[in-house]
């Protein structure tokens, strides 16, 4: 896959182009609601489910607020039942460490699990430029893969695609797919199989994430619903699992209460229908050569965040995102990175800082601060809070420029103004006549605003204001009475 979020738009302009795309619309529409009726049914099973959130959540907390014994403990422990584990404080690291393992492997090519870690540092892109061709082996990453698109989803990367769209990319650039294909689902899924059965049948290497991994034992933890993960993890001589470093969890009865909270909040399943776990080398069962690649990648920036990291408790489900009103209309694209929706408007300005572009200092924005996320967040992560909190850092970091924005100047200017009643008196008078001036507008709109101005007129209505300020209405009304009480 050549393309990557790097270079995109801010989000204000990426979600414009989204907006205008009716289809995207269409389909976002569909899906999202499809997966927000599953997730609600089976949510309302449970009378239990709001501690089980809370439980979560204080699992997370209490891992990062150790995550470095943790740490230790976890490599100790894989190292003992015959993994090689590897360090990689950010992606170029991480990337390399992987070109080489491929390389010491004797393969020119490796099938993936899907991985939101390895998206997150761009490892296609890396591995093809060093002559290694990667596989997605996911459905919906397979389709994203032969389009040369990019994922607009943390669960169902290709949910901007419709069924007919599919049909046609695999009909262009699936190696033998059947001529008389149809838009069937299970038709769709035939042809991805046959396709990707003789790739597992073949690979040396395969690369893949993890949702969980265990400190007590050294055990790395994949769900997933296809099953095809699950051949990536069995067949190939040699496994490369690629790690964040927040996937941590002390021990099994932690991971009881995780096993519980992502389906249902993910696919809207009881459970998943595989989960697949693996501790180390098991001699004639399995790959037989195992590593580890724990990545930082921004978290330990996150981790020092006291509000934002609580970010890194997500166990990417995507509910966020399946219930956002933003996400709904705009698509991930317009997140300008492969954490979309909520989540990715937070967690993306954790990890590079909100003053590493203009999508990440957009992202905070990216949000009508609802809070339907917070209420589906199977680890109660509040977006909302740190999106505010983020905000604040956005604002502060425009502080140290030596050249004052537009909203700096407007600022400034109402500062000034609010300074003094004389200097808002007259202000109001100015606006007053304004408002005179132009009469009621009948038909006209909006006030529009003009230069840098424009760019927040243009997305909010601005009332006109008052011919008559209540100061100086006050004023013509009661201030002669005032005068009198008072003498």
């Amino acid at each position: 896959m050549s393309n990557t979020f790097v270079g995109m738009p801010a989000f204000p302009e990426a979600a414009k182009i989204a907006l205008a795309d009716t289809q995207l619309r269409r389909n976002l529409a569909h899906a999202t609601k499809v997966i927000r009726t599953k997730r609600n049914a089976v949510v309302g099973e449970l009378d239990d489910w709001e501690e089980l959130r809370l439980a979560g959540a204080a699992i997370k907390d209490r891992t990062l607020r150790h995550l470095d014994g943790y740490l230790e403990e976890f490599e100790a422990a894989a190292i003992a039942a015959g993994a090689q584990v590897h360090w990689a404080r950010d992606g170029s690291e991480a990337n390399q460490i992987v070109i080489d393992l491929v390389r010491q492997a004797g393969a020119d090519e490796v099938v993936k699990v899907k991985s939101m870690a390895t998206q997150e540092m761009g490892m296609n892109e890396a591995l093809a430029d060093a002559g290694i061709a990667a596989l997605e082996t996911d459905l919906a990453e397979l389709i994203v893969q032969l389009n040369d698109d990019l994922p607009s989803h943390i669960l169902v990367p290709a949910i901007h695609r419709n069924r007919a769209e599919i049909r046609e990319i695999f009909l262009r650039e699936m190696p033998g797919a059947p001529a008389d294909l149809t838009d069937q689902p299970r038709e769709l899924a035939g042809a991805a199989r046959a396709h990707l059965r003789r790739k597992f049948m073949s690979a040396k290497v395969s690369i893949s994430g993890a949702n969980f991994a265990i400190a007590e034992t050294g055990t790395l933890v994949v769900v997933e619903s296809e099953g095809n993960g699950r051949m990536c993890l069995t067949l190939p001589e040699t496994l490369i699992s690629v790690v964040g470093v927040e996937k941590i969890l002390p021990t099994w009865a932690d991971l009881e209460v995780f096993l519980q909270l992502l389906p249902r909040s993910s696919t809207g399943e009881r459970m998943n229908p595989y989960t697949s776990m693996w501790t180390g080398v098991s001699e004639g069962d399995g790959p037989q050569t195992v590593h580890i690649v724990l990545v930082d990648n921004g978290r330990t920036r996150a981790l020092a965040d006291p509000v934002g990291r609580q970010a890194l408790r997500c166990i990417r489900c995507s509910a966020c995102m399946n219930f956002c009103p933003v996400y709904e209309r705009t698509g991930g694209h317009a997140y300008g990175s492969v954490y979309p929706g909520p989540i990715g408007a937070i967690l993306n300005p954790l990890l590079n800082g909100v003053d590493a572009g203009p999508v990440e200092k957009s992202l905070p924005y990216a949000s009508s601060l609802c809070g339907r996320c917070y209420e589906v967040c199977p680890v109660a992560i509040d977006i909302p809070d740190v999106l505010v909190h983020l905000r604040g850092k956005v604002v502060d970091a425009s502080r140290e420029h030596p050249v004052p924005n537009a909203e700096m100047l407007g600022m400034r200017a109402a500062g000034w103004t609010f300074d003094r009643p004389g200097r808002l008196a007259a202000v109001q008078r100015l606006a007053g006549f304004g408002s005179r001036l132009l009469g009621d507008r009948a038909g006209l709109g909006p006030i529009p605003f003009l230069g840098p101005a424009a760019k927040w007129s243009r997305a909010r209505d601005i009332p006109l204001p008052p011919r008559e300020s209540f100061r100086a209405w006050w004023q013509r009304t009661r201030g002669k009475q005032s005068r009198k009480g008072a003498s």
